[in-house]
């Protein structure tokens, strides 16, 4: 079985700490739009759906050794999901989708400025 390495679980918990920073934010939303894989862009999709079929990419089991790396991971990561939210607020109700998106383009906004801590505060 394969086991992810440890920089994939440290991604994973430098994610879930800009989704809590996320949700801090959104508590103050009106709408916030739901995270599925519906929300993914068609080519996005596709692309995934090839990279899955090929099995685990090498790069999940490079670990990010610099603080540089973890910074570069960790904004392609919140690019990710502000392509994510932007497509779930592509499908709402037209009153509701300026909002949304203004309010996934300052969840974005949040998460780049804290970036930088969060990839330094991640050493080993």
């Amino acid at each position: 079985m394969n086991l992810p390495h440890r920089s994939t679980l440290s991604t994973v918990a430098v994610a879930a700490a800009c989704a809590a920073l996320a949700l801090a934010g959104a508590a103050h939303a009106q709408v916030t739009p739901e995270s599925t894989d519906s929300n993914v862009p068609p080519a996005t999709a596709q692309k995934q759906a090839r990279e899955i079929a090929q099995g685990d990419p090498a790069r999940w089991f490079r670990e990010d050794a610099t603080a540089a790396q973890r910074l570069r991971t960790l904004q392609k990561e919140i690019a990710a999901g502000l392509q994510e939210a932007q497509g779930a607020c592509r499908k709402m109700a037209a009153g509701e989708r300026a909002g949304c998106m203004k309010e996934a383009r300052a969840t974005y906004q949040q998460e780049m400025a804290a970036a930088p801590s969060l990839a330094s505060a991640e050493r080993r």
